[in-house]
């Protein structure tokens, strides 16, 4: 595919996204879907209320910037387009009882997003097997084991990207950097349909983060940062695990580094002091950082940093590999 295919999709996810989001902020305060502020909230930092509709605008880009660039329809494609139909639906709920001052029940979410991974899975996206680096033979997952890793894979990529958006610009950023990662990375292994996912979904991104960059004027909510996390689980599954070595495993792995060891060390935490896992607090390293006296410009950027050394890192193992 040349470049610029890939150039036009990204700018039309961009350009839909950035064409959206204003209108249906303006919907947001009529109707009252907003993130308002919490005195007894110590995570809720904004002092005026947000509008919490930019989900509607990046999912909208993504699929109509796919549609119109992808080279094939299969079903996995149908897959994704549901998985992601099934998120926005749940997180809509949980942002809207967080309108409310309530909470919206953990199972519920659980379910539904374990039902959005199963679908892709029986749909053939799937993390199969892994290259023997003795034999440079395939060796095929079992399948049920198969069942369990991408199950966990897009569960917890969903999750850990939905915990890093606790602060104006974060989960937009870190999104598209890693996205941007895994399409370098799908360009390097000839995956094409992988890379317009990922050139599309750095394009929606991006257009979010020019609303979001602090002082945020719009939030994607968990609607929004959920379906970014299902996506970039899919891409990776679609694109750097396909016939993956032992040593390329771990590139998806440090291209979503910040979230995915931020998170891991956030649960193990819960866990020793024997917390709810999905209890929201302030944890998070971006949490941590702030309380140590910085500014939320300056942990974003330093977040944002150590992110692009992780793909750095990734794209350098991807050259080992080759």
């Amino acid at each position: 595919m040349i470049l610029i295919v890939y150039l036009a999709s990204f700018s039309t996810a961009f350009a839909i996204v950035l064409f959206l989001i204003p209108p249906l902020s303006r919907l947001a305060f009529r109707i009252d879907f907003l993130d308002k502020p919490r005195q007894d909230s110590e995570r809720k930092i904004h002092k005026e209320p947000i509008p919490l509709t930019a989900s509607y605008a990046i999912f909208s880009g993504f699929f109509i910037a796919y549609f119109i660039f992808t080279q094939k329809i299969t079903p996995g494609t149908y897959a994704i387009l549901a998985g992601s139909v099934l998120l926005l639906t749940i997180g809509t709920l949980d942002d809207w009882y967080k309108t409310r001052g309530k909470d919206f029940p953990a199972l519920p979410k659980f379910i539904v997003q374990v039902m959005a991974a199963a679908i892709v899975f029986f749909s053939g996206i799937a993390f199969e097997g892994f290259i023997n680096p003795f034999t440079s033979e395939f060796i095929h997952l079992p399948y049920m084991l198969q069942f369990i890793l991408t199950i966990a894979w897009i569960f917890g990529v969903t999750t850990v990207i939905n915990f890093s958006d606790g602060m104006d610009g974060l989960a937009g950023g870190l999104s598209t950097i890693s996205s941007a990662t895994l399409f370098i990375v799908a360009l390097a292994m000839g995956q094409t349909e992988s890379a317009i996912m990922a050139i599309i979904l750095a394009g929606s991104a991006l257009a979010y983060l020019r609303y979001n960059k602090p002082p945020a004027r719009v939030f994607m909510g968990d609607a929004g940062a959920t379906f970014l996390g299902f996506i970039l689980s899919v891409i990776a599954l679609d694109g750097a695990f396909k016939q993956a070595t032992v040593l390329s495993l771990f590139i998806p792995i440090l291209a979503l580094g910040v979230p995915i060891f931020d998170n891991l060390f956030v649960v193990f935490k819960r866990l020793i002091q024997k917390k709810p896992i999905y209890k929201a607090d302030a944890t998070q390293i971006h949490y941590r950082l702030l309380h140590t006296g910085l500014k939320p410009v300056q942990v974003i950027s330093f977040l944002f940093l150590i992110s692009a050394c992780f793909s750095l890192s990734s794209i350098i193992l991807l050259l080992i590999d080759s």
